[in-house]
């Protein structure tokens, strides 16, 4: 296989790109060289997408799968997939389950309504890169809607931060319920099966994450602990509690999606038409082992972000310890 990637540097494009050179393809990387190289094995290409003229020499060989992974202005997808469209047999465009309409509904499928492509949320942007994909390839076309995606090199920092929160110790406030269910995919899965489904002429949508309840949050954070060697105490805390603080799901606490959100959608989606094909993912503890050990050979700065010590404070007194 020729396997063209848009990226390749980062999170899941560095993932596609070490799973595909492990499988022999022939691997490049079209990228800015801002990030940092591609992988051992990968042959790197350096321009600019938004700049139409910097994909033409790439128009000019042969792609058997093209893989993007885009989630800016859905402008420059089309203009991608248009300049790529000579070369490439089959455009796998990563999309995202927030194209979808209402995304407190739950058992979200892939026939679900999709928000209108005339607006300017992230939905409305994946929405209108997909329509262009699907316009420009037809059935050579493969839309990828995750959701949360965790693993190493892990980009934005989700399950990094609650593994940074953990390590520091001390009593960490935790929105209960631990029972509450999430649903979530590491970003090798992810890459395993793009590239399968490229490899098999899958074309279409699919929901390409976790079944329902692939873990809890009191399982995750549990994890996180051992897996960081953390003596921090979990401090479950109820949600009209978090919420009358002011604290925001998703944003100040990653990862968490209350029970009765607008969006709690995204830990219950039908992912049944991916797993038929073959997805496969594996246990969270093997993604936090893995992402723990990524983080500590890594050193970096720590990034703002999640409830600092007074904030958390001020919800800490009087909860019940677990």
């Amino acid at each position: 296989m020729r396997l063209l990637i848009l990226g390749g540097t980062r999170f899941l494009g560095r993932a596609l790109a070490t799973d595909a050179v492990s499988r022999g393809w022939e691997v490049t990387a079209f990228h800015r060289g801002v990030s940092g190289p591609p992988p051992a094995g990968v042959a790197a290409v350096h321009g600019d997408r938004t700049q139409p003229g910097d994909l033409a020499p790439l128009a000019h060989r042969a792609w058997d799968a093209v893989v993007d992974t885009w989630d800016g202005p859905p402008q420059v997808v089309a203009r991608s997939a248009a300049a790529l469209e000579p070369a490439c047999g089959r455009y796998v465009h990563v999309s995202s389950r927030s194209v979808y309409r209402d995304l407190s509904t739950r058992g979200l499928t892939e026939l679900s309504p999709l928000v209108s492509v005339d607006g300017d949320t992230f939905g409305a942007r994946k929405a209108a890169a997909e329509h262009a994909v699907l316009a420009t390839y037809g059935d050579r076309a493969l839309l990828a809607r995750p959701g949360l995606v965790l693993g190493p090199h892990e980009q934005p920092e989700r399950l990094v931060w609650w593994l940074r929160r953990l390590a520091r110790g001390g009593d960490v406030p935790v929105p209960g319920p631990p029972e509450l269910g999430l649903q979530c995919i590491d970003v090798r899965d992810l890459a395993r099966w793009l590239l399968d489904a490229a490899r098999s002429g899958l074309s279409g949508a699919y929901n390409v994450v976790s079944r329902p309840g692939h873990t809890t949050m009191g399982a995750l954070l549990s994890t996180c602990a051992e897996a960081s060697g953390s003596r921090a105490r979990l401090r479950w805390v109820p949600t009209a509690t978090v919420l009358a603080a002011g604290v925001r799901p998703w944003s100040d606490l990653p990862i968490w999606v209350p029970e009765d959100s607008d969006v709690r959608g995204l830990h219950e989606t039908d992912a049944e038409r991916a797993h038929a094909t073959g997805l496969r993912c594996r246990p969270i503890a093997q993604t936090v082992a893995a992402t723990w050990d990524w983080l500590t050979s890594t050193p970096g700065p720590v990034p703002a972000g999640g409830l600092g010590p007074e904030r958390e404070a001020a919800i800490l007194p009087g909860l019940d310890e677990r």
